[in-house]
C-alpha cells in the first residue's frame, strides 16, 4: 500500500473502525457510505472489539513486493464478534498450530517497511491467539 493512502485510512487500520448502519443495524468493515445489508445511508461511526475467530487460512510462501523478508507467513479470514470478515496477517503464533474457529484478536504490528531511503515503516492491525 502507498504511503499516502496508508495516512488516509490509518484510523480503520489501527483500530477496526466501521460503521453501524442506523437503518437494520448492519456492522459494516471497511466504513462505506451505503450498507450492504439494506441500503440505506450508514455514516454513524461504530468501534469493533477486534475480538474473533479463524474462518478459513492460509500460509504465504511466495510473498508479493515488500514482503519477501517475512515469509512464511500466515493469512486469514477472521469473523469479528460483530460479523463481519476482515482479511488480515496472524502473528504471535509461535509453535501454536493455526485452527479454523481458533479465537483471535486484533493487535497492531509493522506490516512492512519503505525499503527505499525514506525508510518509513508502515503499521497496521494483525491477529494473534488469544492471550489466556
Amino acid at each position: 500500500m502507498e504511503v499516502p493512502r496508508h495516512w488516509r485510512i490509518r484510523q480503520q487500520r489501527y483500530s477496526l473502525v466501521g460503521e453501524v448502519c442506523p437503518h437494520c443495524e448492519a456492522k459494516i468493515f471497511p466504513p462505506r457510505d451505503v450498507c450492504p445489508e439494506c441500503g440505506g445511508e450508514a455514516k454513524t461511526r461504530f468501534d469493533f472489539s477486534g475480538r474473533g475467530e479463524v474462518f478459513s487460512f492460509a500460509v504465504m510462501h511466495d510473498a508479493p513486493a515488500g514482503y519477501e523478508k517475512t515469509t512464511p507467513y500466515t493469512v486469514a479470514l477472521v469473523k469479528l464478534e460483530e460479523g463481519p470478515v476482515v482479511t488480515a496477517q496472524l502473528t504471535d503464533l509461535g509453535e501454536q498450530p493455526v485452527e479454523i474457529g481458533m479465537p483471535v484478536e486484533m493487535v497492531t504490528r509493522k506490516i512492512r517497511e519503505d525499503e527505499e531511503e525514506r525508510g518509513v515503516i508502515l503499521y497496521g492491525y494483525k491477529f494473534r491467539p488469544v492471550l489466556k
